[in-house]
């Protein structure tokens, strides 16, 4: 049923004065957001101590994956058989570590991290962890382009959390990326457990790369140190991009590399992160990869007013380099919100800078961040607080398709759109590339 014009006029008002950006669907129809979803709650399910949990991978080297799982008994085995059919395992894999923590009084259980290859680049593998449970797929992405990546930070466990889930279950991709805040744990570490079980079906068939937020933190003062839970569960591919902290690293992929940055680890000029981040974009071969993607989780261009300013001193430290090296795009979260810019850098609209999107919309248990800034800045092209996710397929060398999907009626609404042409191709990365380099080189 449509609403009263006299209504949308008032809904609208209240929302313009709020400072809340209104939404409206195709055809100029005020969008009515949803209220917030409970947090989910897993029915229990009795199994052996032995049987594999929580399965995720993620990339490991070139043309290798990382398998990770959970289980309650000391003496299960990290071994992994696969191969390309079904119930035909013709190789098999114990390279990797076993790990566990204790935060208080919960016993994370033993946690499996096995590396399995070299593999065969888009192909369908078939997998089975420590030797029982259940058969498990996953694919492999492609070597060349084009490539598509799936997009949602902020996750949480509530009900709009599996209805982004569900709406990324249905698109095809081929790594997921998530800028941070996963389970929402926040000490509470049984929540790990449970996200870890609702992400299965997602996070086992695909690769999940993931940098840290402000809710994977969970130090206590003089007691617990900082991500201690995170570490431990979601090892990612840090060693083999020369960096000494799970907190940031990178790695490439079809033609894509991809950097993950900690918003909580020291980022100044003297930190390790800043030497890692100069020296990781100094040995970036654009010949190679002509598509350079940063990941971190407190944006460094938001116009809401939640967590107004928090990138603001990583950018003054960090967006000085990747300008330098031509960075084509910046994906954050930890607003609860969607926004989109314009190329841009040291705060002004700028052709040879990145574009910045906001992506900490998908299902989190706090609520959206309604609340932006009036008027609109220059550079931010597109925003809104909704619940969704992205998708960036990058098609060539050339040429990406960025689409942002609104959770409408739990329904998946293509709601913004754009064609991002890369860097390398552009005329001011090619005169100013000499320029820039050095900037790198220069220690």
């Amino acid at each position: 049923m449509e609403l009263p014009v006299v209504a949308l006029m008032a809904a609208a008002f209240l929302a313009i004065s709020s400072g809340i950006e209104a939404a409206s669907r195709p055809g100029g129809e005020l969008y009515i957001r949803p209220s917030p979803r409970k947090t989910l709650w897993l029915p229990w399910r009795p199994r052996h101590s032995s049987y594999p949990q929580q399965v995720h991978i993620s990339l490991a080297g070139e043309n290798h994956i990382r398998i990770s799982w959970i289980t309650h008994d000391d003496s299960s085995p990290s071994v992994v058989d696969y191969g390309t059919a079904p119930g035909e395992y013709t190789s098999s894999s114990s390279i990797g570590e076993t790990t566990s923590y204790f935060y208080l009084l919960y016993d994370s259980g033993k946690i499996h991290h096995v590396v399995i290859g070299p593999l065969e680049p888009d192909t369908v593998y078939y997998y089975r962890c420590g030797g029982q449970g259940r058969e498990f797929h996953l694919k492999t992405p492609p070597a060349k382009f084009p490539i598509t990546f799936a997009v949602a930070g902020d996750l949480g466990q509530t009900g709009w959390t599996a209805t982004t889930l569900d709406h990324i279950g249905q698109c095809e991709y081929d790594i997921h990326l998530l800028p941070g805040d996963l389970a929402y744990a926040d000490y509470m570490q049984h929540l790990w457990d449970s996200f870890g079980e609702l992400v299965e079906p997602y996070a086992s068939s695909r690769p999940w790369m993931v940098t840290e937020g402000n809710h994977e933190k969970e130090s206590i003062l003089l007691f617990k140190a900082g991500f201690q839970a995170y570490n431990a569960r979601w090892r990612m591919p840090y060693e083999q991009s020369g960096s000494p902290s799970n907190l940031f690293y990178s790695f490439e992929v079809a033609g894509v590399h991809i950097i993950m940055l900690g918003s909580y680890t020291d980022y100044d000029v003297y930190s390790d992160q800043h030497a890692w981040l100069k020296a990781d974009l100094a040995k970036v071969d654009r010949a190679k990869t002509p598509w350079l993607l940063v990941l971190l989780h407190a944006p460094w261009y938001n116009s809401n007013y939640a967590h107004q300013g928090e990138g603001d001193r990583m950018m003054a430290a960090m967006e000085p380099l990747l300008y330098a090296a031509g960075v084509d795009l910046v994906l954050a979260g930890h607003v609860h919100a969607y926004e989109r810019s314009e190329r841009v850098y040291n705060a002004g609209l700028n052709s040879c800078g990145a574009v910045h999107i906001t992506i900490g919309d998908g299902g989190n248990r706090e609520g959206l961040a309604q609340r932006f800034h009036q008027p609109k800045p220059e550079w931010s092209v597109f925003r809104e607080a909704s619940f969704g996710h992205g998708e960036l397929k990058i098609v060539n060398e050339t040429h990406a398709h960025w689409s942002w999907h609104r959770n409408d009626d739990d329904e998946a609404v293509k709601s913004d759109e754009v064609w991002i042409n890369s860097l390398v191709s552009s005329a001011c990365f090619a005169k100013r590339m000499p320029e820039l380099r050095n900037i790198l080189m220069t220690p």
